[in-house]
């Protein structure tokens, strides 16, 4: 008896722990919301009267649209470029045995525990003394080595995921080595490409820190550019373009989960 009732207690006291940390969560975004719908000039909550007026100035102002055309060009060629680099390292950490391996494998990760503020300013430094500073080539230098990580965890878990029989059986029957990897390996791989190059796309798109040291006037991305706007400004106009950035980032998670099957690629479930 005492030990149904306390089993039916902490199922209960769980479901409502769950319930505050995904309020806490969510709580932020729902507030945001409403207030890019805010008809006056500063920000308030709740807001009196409600407007789409904002939404029209971010998708207007002529910063954001520059900043979003560096953004998407930024994050193209720094996405794809640690597709490619990532890819090589996940293959050769999973497949192969060397010395150093585990130091490479430290620094490649690196980014993901140092601070991006770190990075940038490292990179300004380094950009200047070889008079290359601000230009777009450093940017997406700079999201590359930020983004990396997922690219390489992303490839990694699909690796695990792949029967290596199957190779071994294509190499038996004649087929050469660059035959097998673009018949078997790449195919076998393809939902942890696709998934990596999608989370380093979210990420270099989002990122600010890093940018912030890096970036010029004729390049800043959009976060540098609405972190200007906010010091010049306090309308809901971020508020808006914020609303924007969470209903499509979730839109392509969405659409990646639907197609791809996330759980199975970040190794949350196991493949069947």
């Amino acid at each position: 008896m005492r030990r149904g009732l306390r089993t039916r207690i902490l199922g209960i006291s769980g479901t409502l722990l769950v319930a505050l940390i995904l309020a806490f969560i969510v709580l932020p975004a729902f507030v945001v919301t409403l207030a890019a719908f805010n008809d006056r000039a500063i920000l308030s909550f709740p807001p009196a009267k409600y407007s789409t007026r904002w939404f029209t100035r971010a998708l207007t102002y002529r910063d954001f649209q520059t900043g979003l055309w560096n953004s998407l060009v930024v994050t193209a060629w720094a996405s794809s470029i640690a597709l490619a680099v990532g890819t090589g390292f996940a293959i050769a950490l999973k497949r192969y045995a060397f010395r150093l391996k585990d130091t490479l494998e430290g620094v490649l990760l690196s980014p993901l525990i140092v601070p991006h503020f770190t990075i940038g300013l490292g990179l300004l430094v380094l950009a200047t003394g070889l008079g290359a500073a601000r230009g777009f080539a450093v940017v997406v230098v700079t999201h590359v080595i930020v983004v990396l990580p997922f690219v390489i965890r992303s490839v990694y878990i699909s690796l695990q995921n792949i029967d290596e029989r199957l190779e071994l059986a294509a190499a038996s029957l004649g087929a050469r080595p660059g035959r097998v990897l673009t018949t078997i390996t790449l195919p076998l791989l393809a939902p942890g490409l696709v998934s990596g190059w999608l989370f380093a796309a979210i990420l270099s798109f989002n990122e600010f820190t890093a940018s912030l040291f890096v970036t010029g006037q004729a390049t800043q991305t959009l976060p540098v550019a609405m972190y200007g706007y906010v010091r010049e400004f306090a309308d809901p106009t971020l508020a808006a373009v914020s609303v924007i950035y969470i209903a499509v980032t979730a839109a392509l998670l969405t659409v990646a989960n639907t197609f791809l099957g996330l759980g199975k690629v970040l190794n949350v479930e196991q493949g069947r």
